[in-house]
């Protein structure tokens, strides 16, 4: 047979529009359906996306019909715009829902402070927010009053400071806002003034965290303790450091003494401080999953649990009238006796993302939640005949999905991101009243009666805490990118 005959019949381009058709139907299935979680849908589709593109290769080079030159001409113009995007962009990074993030290869990747703008302030005091998620480690805040309509009195913007990478949000007392980040080879924590974004101090540490997609840095948040600093770096390393002068009066190694390890996604609990103690998620499964270590000394108090560590922090909290420490460890929720460390009650926990904090909530109930297709358990916390506390589920919802945003409750209601959209549910039945608003894997302050999101994508945005429907007043644009970290809000200041 002849060349010319053997393409008589023509290009067998129905088959390649099968094979997008199919492709697109799947994406649309996807994205419709209500079964499974964002992040699955991701994969679903890259792969979708993957298989489309060897299939349609196939259809080049094999079964299109096609002349030889053309076939060639077209595989070699794919391979080459592949290879030209390798070129031109790398991924910095990944979003809550892993999805990448690319950017120019020559694009800065540097985080050294080289630039600070600011507006002069003087004679507004802050109000302190001294450790994470504020004053009670909830998120809340009672007496601020926030201006509601940004279209008359916008948020103001007085500093802007380039910072070194990581997670952890500002702890911040009178005119002093202290972090952590990481520069190099040195994870630093560093103080700013409040009013100008002027470095204070800077105390560094030889380690670095750097995990893809983790991403580099230290996550936990400092905690302000009258003239001391108590940090947590990714690797484990705890730092007690002078308020003023940010110099080092003892650190110790919890990972090390503890003989645990450092979790996959970095060290995330941000230190406790109670009366004596500095109490922190060591993650040993000998008798040391929770530890405390004396505040002025660093030796060690007590031990107990033998839970892996997760993401969330310890926090002190009275229910069914016994003060104990909560913590959401690696597939479990434990509490502590604070004076002895012995865990007082245990509850199973079904994924091993463990990272927004347990919820306590009137009438001695506890909200607990996780994403990854997991949702929320309300339990019931009291106590047995023989005096033994235990907690009991009351219902379990999959209206609220928190992956590592943070969940705030009122009037008979809690706001969360729900796999990153905001969602409103019913604490009496755990059904969820709205859902909607998509500000990615963010986070959440409440203020009285508003929310202040952080979104993912860098924006900050305010609403009415309304149970009945999502009412947004307004928003800015505060950094550029992904941002997971929590917002602090020292009020005035954000």
């Amino acid at each position: 047979m002849s060349s010319s005959n053997a393409y008589s019949k023509g290009a067998r381009w129905w088959l390649l529009i099968t094979i997008i058709a199919i492709a697109v139907l799947a994406s649309i299935w996807i994205w419709t359906s209500e079964a499974g979680q964002r992040q699955e849908k991701v994969f679903q589709a890259v792969f979708v996306a993957i298989i489309s593109l060897f299939l349609s290769l196939c259809w080049l080079l094999i079964f299109s019909r096609l002349k030889w030159r053309i076939r060639f001409i077209s595989f070699g113009g794919i391979l080459l715009a592949i290879l030209l995007c390798i070129a031109l962009f790398r991924i910095r990074g990944f979003t809550g829902d892993l999805v990448p993030i690319l950017e120019w290869r020559w694009s800065s990747t540097s985080g050294e402070p080289t630039v600070t703008d600011h507006e002069a302030v003087s004679g507004i005091l802050a109000i302190d927010y001294p450790q994470f998620l504020g004053p009670n480690r909830n998120a809340t805040l009672h007496g601020i009053n926030l201006a509601r309509d940004w279209s008359i009195r916008p948020p103001r913007l007085i500093w802007r400071q380039p910072i070194g990478e990581g997670w952890s949000a500002f702890a911040v007392v009178g005119n002093s806002a202290i972090t952590q980040a990481q520069e190099g080879e040195n994870e630093n924590v560093v103080c700013y003034d409040l009013t100008t974004g002027e470095l204070q101090w800077s105390h560094s540490d030889f380690a670095r965290f750097e995990v893809a997609p983790a991403g580099i840095g230290p996550r936990a948040t400092p905690t302000i303790a009258g003239d001391r600093v108590y940090t947590l770096g990714a690797t484990g390393l705890l730092n007690c450091l002078d308020f003023v002068t940010g110099k080092p009066i003892w650190s110790t190694d919890i990972i090390n003494n503890n003989k645990s390890r450092v979790t996959d996604w970095g060290m995330s609990g941000s230190p406790l401080v109670t009366k004596n103690a500095v109490i922190v998620s060591a993650g040993g499964t000998d008798g040391s999953s929770l530890v405390a270590y004396h505040k002025d000394t660093g030796e060690i108090v007590w031990r107990g649990g033998d839970d892996p560590s997760g993401y969330s922090s310890p926090q002190l909290r009275t229910l069914a009238g016994i003060p104990q420490i909560l913590i959401f460890n690696y597939k479990s929720v434990v509490s502590h006796d604070p004076n002895t460390g012995h865990p007082l009650w245990r509850y199973a926990w079904p994924s091993a993302e463990s990272v927004a904090q347990p919820v306590p909530l009137p009438g001695d109930q506890l909200l607990v939640s996780s994403g990854y297709g997991i949702g929320s358990k309300l339990f019931q916390i009291q106590r047995s005949i023989g005096g033994k506390l235990q907690a009991h589920v009351l219902w379990e919802s999959r209206g609220l999905k928190a992956k590592f945003t943070n969940v705030v409750y009122r009037h008979g209601y809690v706001y969360g991101l729900d796999d990153g959209i905001l969602v409103c549910i019913d604490i009496s039945n755990g059904k969820r009243t709205w859902k909607r608003g998509r500000y990615g894997h963010g986070q959440i302050i409440l203020v009285d009666d508003l929310l202040l999101v952080q979104a993912e994508s860098g924006d900050v945005v305010m609403l009415e805490v309304n149970p009945t429907s999502h009412v947004e007043l307004g928003s800015f644009p505060a950094l550029a990118g992904r941002t997971w970290n929590n917002s602090t809000l020292a009020a005035p200041y954000l």
